[in-house]
């Protein structure tokens, strides 16, 4: 049976799908059919929160259009894990996010794990999340690499060099036995850097590879009838309580 994965890069510009096409790939079952998507005529980036957030009224469009599709799980391609929770109430099918699968994960590599994102700015939300999926006590520091996003377009290779690097002194100077590369296109290039020869450190945790393997689980279980999202609470689902309400409110924000 074909599993069809939906990634979707959450951001206003095709820059990246080719870059996490590429590296992706190969990691996915024989019989996972990927496909990369980004969002049009929003924010290209997250490095602010009000882009985030403006962004994340047209994931939501996306992930619904993904389910009416036929695909049977959606990675939301970034770190941040835009909108994962308020997706998860709006489709039936699995919604994973790279840094929750990651997180949830890591034990599997081990004991406890440190996570290095990009930009100062990702640092203080990125130690939220980790609070809010319940990793105090696994994940002993969040720190950054301390380049922009924009940047890693014109040197890919110096940025991963510099997020393996940094990841390997932090899990040092922490004692961790592992390490989640908090971001999305940092990950995709260091599998760059792995694919032209650099050696991979089994302990760097590339959170799209783990967000895929997430999504092939949840997708087979779901197809033997082995996953439902239960709307009893946090994910209730105002379309079903309250259609017209949610068609309202839809045509209103969103134009649909």
């Amino acid at each position: 049976m074909t599993v069809r994965i939906k990634y979707l890069n959450p951001w206003g510009t095709d820059l990246y799908d080719s870059l996490i096409a590429e590296t992706l790939t190969p990691f996915a079952h024989s019989d996972t059919e990927l496909v990369v998507s980004s969002l049009k005529g929003t924010p290209e980036g997250m490095e602010d929160m009000y882009n985030k957030h403006l962004n994340e009224t047209q994931v939501f469009e996306a992930v619904m259009q993904a389910e009416k599709d036929g695909f049977d799980a959606v990675i939301i391609g970034c770190c941040y894990d835009p909108g994962v929770r308020v997706a998860r109430q709006l489709v039936n099918i699995p919604v994973v996010g790279p840094t929750e699968a990651s997180m949830h994960m890591a034990p599997y590599y081990g004991h406890n794990y440190i996570l290095v994102t990009d930009d100062h700015r990702a640092v203080p939300y990125m130690r939220d999340m980790v609070s809010v999926y319940s990793q105090d006590k696994a994940c002993r520091e969040v720190s950054c690499v301390g380049w922009y996003v924009p940047e890693m377009s014109t040197d890919p290779e110096g940025f991963a060099l510099d997020a393996v690097k940094a990841m390997e002194l932090a899990m040092v100077a922490q004692r961790a036995e592992a390490a989640i590369l908090g971001c999305t296109i940092v990950a995709a290039n260091y599998e760059k850097l792995i694919a032209a020869g650099h050696q991979r450190n089994a302990a760097i945790l590339n959170p799209n590879n783990l967000a895929l393997k997430m999504a092939e689980s949840l997708a087979s279980l779901r197809s033997k009838g082995n996953y439902q999202v239960n709307r009893v609470g946090f994910y209730n689902s105002l379309a079903a309580c309250n259609p017209t309400e949610f068609t309202r409110i839809r045509h209103t924000f969103c134009g649909q």
